[in-house]
């Protein structure tokens, strides 16, 4: 059970040191009660009480870390059941299906194809993270081959699948400094499986036919030692697969059952005969609550829209995504070429830059702290008053690297012109176009 914040602060050492960033233990106890601090920010709390406080302040669900390298990923360590309660922390990883029978060369190729699929969006970099190599023909040689090429060869981390225990240590031998999920320990093989994954230190998946039946599976390996288990409650049915994907969340944070407090996979290659129908399933089991999904396949137009819509669920909706306040240049401006001015809310600075880059006019583009609101909200707010965005100005530096003296304010903000004007004395405010779309026909009319 959860501690309170008083029974916290009994833990701590009671210095007020202020090296947590908080001004006093009891606010730190606070802050940990209610997940808003690390324990790791105390630097002098004991051994003893750290052991307390960490299994106290454990996660429901754990955290379990995937692969190694650029596209290593965390999975579970999530907390709440909706998105508006707190936040969701660890992102869906995304996987695609690979088999043990394909010829190398195609393997090369489809890597290839694969890691070209990423995409930029509001200064994210969106690509999927692991690649499923799966067992078809008992081949524990071809299974290491395939395997040691794609963790050796390409960015993606990997899930190794096999029910054959020599097959599996042939593939983990091949790829285990890539840190790959074993997938999966069952009733039959609980015990080698698990041996392999402690021996390696290496996650691994645990595969029932219900629910129900994986708490005895889970249990065996939590007292063999293993913490790092992924889930598989067997259904491929979509409705039965929801189900058990809701239950097993449930069970972990509302009934604290560390029985499966663990992140789920689901594969939505096994419950549909198309592509386009494993995309609809993939974007529910995004939403509630997959923590691996596997696909059949890595096509732009359906791995995309996956991207986007896990990087909307899992952006924490009480803080704006910004960008850092300053001088933007945009298509090599220089002394003569305009300045323009907008808030740093993460998508309306790249909404502006786009149209301006796709104008291909040259140009300086302000960015002004609003606390990441968007023009208009940010106005109605006071964030983006006339006298704020003038004394930004002067303080910007613009004024040396320009000849002119005229600014470009939004068409929202129009109202804080005179403001602004008076804040700098000699310079011309000019209203701009209140959509970012007619922003490159307003800068090719000037």
């Amino acid at each position: 059970m959860a501690l309170t914040g008083i029974q916290i602060f009994k833990l701590l050492p009671k210095t007020n040191c202020k090296e947590c960033g908080v001004p006093t233990c009891l606010a730190f106890a606070m802050n940990l009660a209610s997940g808003k601090a690390e324990l790791d920010s105390c630097p002098y709390v004991s051994d003893e009480a750290r052991e307390q406080l960490a299994e106290a302040s454990a996660p429901p669900i754990r955290p379990v870390v995937l692969g190694a390298g650029v596209r290593k990923a965390t999975v579970g360590g999530e907390t709440v059941l909706y998105r508006h309660e707190k936040t969701f922390y660890n992102q869906t990883t995304l996987a695609a299906l690979v088999t043990s029978d394909t010829a190398a060369a195609d393997v090369t190729a489809k890597l290839k194809a694969w890691n070209a699929l990423q995409y930029e969006r509001v200064g994210l970099n969106l690509r999927p993270e692991l690649v499923a190599l799966k067992d078809t023909g008992g081949d524990a040689a071809a299974f290491g081959a395939l395997a040691k090429l794609i963790a050796e060869t390409s960015e993606f981390n990997l899930i190794l699948m096999s029910e054959n225990a020599d097959v599996m240590k042939a593939g983990v031998d091949a790829c285990a400094f890539k840190r790959p999920l074993i997938y999966a320990a069952t009733d039959g093989n609980v015990d080698a499986y698990g041996e392999l994954a402690k021996a390696n230190d290496l996650p691994l998946a645990v595969k029932a036919d219900s629910v129900e039946a994986l708490v005895p599976l889970t249990t065996k390996l939590t007292e063999m030692g293993l913490k790092d288990l992924v889930l598989d409650a067997g259904s491929r049915d979509v409705r039965q697969s929801m189900e058990d994907m809701i239950a097993i969340r449930r069970a972990a944070l509302k009934d604290l059952k560390r029985e499966v407090g663990f992140p789920t996979i689901t594969f939505p290659c096994e419950m549909a005969s198309n592509l386009d129908m494993e995309t609809l399933i993939a974007g529910q089991f995004i939403a509630k609550y997959g923590s691996i999904v596997v696909l059949s396949d890595f096509v732009g137009e359906s791995l995309f829209p996956l991207l986007l819509e896990r990087l909307n669920i899992f952006t924490d909706p009480q803080r704006p995504m910004t960008v850092t306040e300053g001088i933007f240049e945009i298509n090599n401006p220089d002394e003569n070429s305009p300045v323009m001015v907008t808030t740093n809310f993460a998508l309306t600075y790249f909404i502006v830059s786009g149209e301006i880059e796709a104008s291909k006019v040259p140009a300086w583009l302000l960015i002004k702290d609003a606390e990441g609101l968007s023009v208009l909200t940010a106005w109605a707010a006071g964030k983006f008053a006339g006298d704020d965005v003038g004394m930004f100005v002067k303080k910007s530096g613009i004024a040396d690297k320009i000849k002119h003296q005229e600014l470009i304010i939004p068409g929202y903000a129009a109202a804080i012109a005179g403001d602004v004007e008076e804040e700098l004395p000699g310079w011309t405010i000019t209203v701009g176009p209140r959509e970012a779309a007619h922003i490159p026909g307003f800068l090719r009319g000037r």
